[in-house]
């Protein structure tokens, strides 16, 4: 069983930023992990994913105002938001191959 929390989330207004983390119960080294957002009536979307190589992918919607980064020592994973806009509003939860965390909720009010 693994286990991830997330943390972060908050209430910001439009072009504020919020930084979530992800905090594993076990070392992540060498696996990717991403960070996945639902928004009230929408499926699940992927947000942003670290490789287990270095590499990072982003969907277009969040190019240029979000970042992801790990944290192999602290087993955090990191999601670095900036520019927020409300159709950022959703909860976002992080993933590591089949677990998910249990979601932080993310407000942007205009």
């Amino acid at each position: 069983q693994v286990n991830l929390v997330e943390s972060g989330g908050g209430l910001v207004e439009v072009g504020g930023s919020l930084r979530l983390s992800c905090t594993a119960s076990i070392q992540f080294a060498g696996r990717t992990m991403g960070w996945y957002r639902q928004a009230p009536g929408k499926q699940r979307e992927s947000v942003a994913l670290a490789t287990a190589n270095g590499d990072t992918r982003y969907a277009d919607s969040v190019k240029g105002r979000f970042t992801i980064s790990r944290d192999s020592a602290r087993k955090t994973l990191y999601l670095q938001m900036n520019n927020l806009k409300p159709d950022d509003t959703a909860v976002y939860y992080c993933r590591l191959d089949r677990f998910w965390g249990q979601g932080t909720v993310v407000t942007v009010s205009s």
